[in-house]
């Protein structure tokens, strides 16, 4: 095979001296392979195989767990820190958990790499990872129905709750008010006050996908403002 961009979403030692990865590639979106020698001290491959560094790989192999063949760089690693950090190991850690084996997801994969190029400036970085999320949701088929369960247009005067089981939008006194819903669905995500709904509806459109089990990024991010605050 030819050599496929590729990122590291998530690794953990294998055996003596190797690891299991799992890696978002362009053409053939996640895969799992054992990278042979990882773990050794000192390994060039242990350098190369970092989170948010760019890769050209190969791997062998027909089943779920492939063997990795190649592994180069092709780029500067994406240097982030603080909140930056933690929004992109919060990125591969719902890429790992939502991109089923091997389905393409070549929008997801440029997506990703816009948000790498984002996460190190604060002003673009909300805006980089609802895109990244909603390419999440797309490729899994799973974005909302701007409409109510029985596909009656959202008022905009109305306040609206995500519905999981419906994936549609139900009354709420709560809720988002309608025209708001309407510029999220539209795709104007750059209007002024609407950051926070925006990220109110990927992540509730998320949440049924990812299960109960929690994130650990997410918690590392709650920790770093309970720690900002303390400070204060």
């Amino acid at each position: 095979m030819s050599p496929e961009p590729a990122f590291l979403l998530h690794r953990r030692p294998y055996r003596e001296t190797s690891a299991l990865v799992d890696l978002l590639t362009l053409n053939h979106g996640r895969i799992r392979a054992v990278a042979r020698g990882v773990q050794r001290p000192g390994a060039k491959s242990r350098q190369r195989l970092q989170p948010f560094a760019p890769l050209f790989v190969t791997w062998q192999g027909e089943r779920e767990l492939k063997k990795l063949a190649l592994m180069e760089t092709r780029g500067h690693v994406a240097l982030l820190a603080g909140e930056g950090l933690l929004c992109g190991l919060y990125a591969n850690e719902v890429a790992t958990r939502l991109l089923p084996l091997e389905m393409p997801a070549t929008d997801v994969f440029a997506f990703y790499t816009a948000l790498l190029e984002a996460l190190a400036l604060p002003a673009e970085r909300g805006l980089a990872l609802r895109r990244f999320e909603w390419s999440l949701l797309e490729a899994r088929g799973a974005t909302p129905r701007f409409a109510t369960p029985d596909g009656v247009m959202l008022d905009g005067q109305i306040r609206y709750r995500f519905d999981p089981s419906s994936g549609a939008f139900v009354p709420s006194d709560n809720g988002i008010e309608g025209r708001t819903l309407r510029y999220i669905e539209q795709g104007a995500w750059q209007q002024p006050g609407l950051a926070g709904a925006l990220k109110a509806v990927t992540r509730q459109t998320l949440a049924p996908l990812l299960g109960s089990g929690e994130l650990r990024s997410r918690r590392l991010m709650q920790d770093l403002v309970q720690r900002r605050r303390v400070k204060r």
